[in-house]
């Protein structure tokens, strides 16, 4: 699959656009926004822009492969425990406790950037209302799986996940975390999330606060 041969996104901007369109039929109830920093952030704003709800973070931090730190073998948030793809660790004869140290050091990277981010304000309150979790794309889907299962805690009344493109697998192996997955496009193969955007920078920790500070003064960006 390239880019040349799927419809493909202008940026996360216009995603967070396209997907807005699809969640505002669903008739969610006293919905809040939460996206997957940094890439989800600038989708989730826009998505909180067009259904009125407050924008908020869902930290999660990717454990990479030993040998192979870009291959998601699992994910931590900043409090909860760590999730790992238990067929990846048998296939390279890991055990959990082999990845101790990623693990701490992730997690305590995801507390940074919830302080950073988030800064004095309170965690935006989930119970009892229509969560929707956002990111720029799925691959693997280890990040959304941390924070789904870190969010059904919180006791939303519904958990929704919202990404512009995923991969095939990723829906399957998620599909039980949530109430719903919408999803722009679902190819049988998926190799990046990067190709299905035209533009497609690196968002900065500033960027994030940036559409926090928007959203939290009723200014979305």
């Amino acid at each position: 699959m390239g880019a040349s041969t799927v419809s493909v996104f202008r940026d996360r901007r216009q995603a967070g656009e396209q997907l807005a369109e699809k969640l505002r039929g669903r008739g969610l109830d006293d919905p809040v926004v939460l996206a997957l920093p940094r890439g989800g952030v600038p989708v989730a704003s826009c998505i909180a822009a067009k259904l009125n709800a407050p924008l908020d973070i869902a930290v999660v931090r990717k454990i990479g492969a030993p040998h192979n730190p870009e291959a998601a073998i699992g994910a931590v948030t900043a409090e909860g425990d760590p999730l790992f793809d238990r067929g990846v660790l048998a296939w390279l004869r890991l055990e959990e406790s082999d990845l101790a140290h990623m693990v701490a050091t992730e997690r305590a990277e995801a507390r940074r950037r919830v302080a950073a981010y988030r800064g004095d304000r309170p965690a935006t309150r989930i119970e009892g209302r229509d969560a929707v979790v956002v990111d720029d794309g799925l691959a693997t889907g280890m990040s959304a799986r941390a924070a789904l299962t870190d969010l059904r805690d919180r006791r939303p009344a519904s958990l929704t996940l919202a990404v512009p493109a995923c991969s095939a697998d990723a829906v399957r192996s998620l599909a039980g975390l949530c109430d719903a997955i919408v999803c722009l496009h679902t190819p049988g193969e998926f190799r990046a999330v990067s190709l299905w955007y035209e533009h497609f920078p690196q968002v900065s920790d500033d960027e994030v606060q940036h559409f926090l500070h928007q959203a939290a003064a009723g200014r979305p960006a």
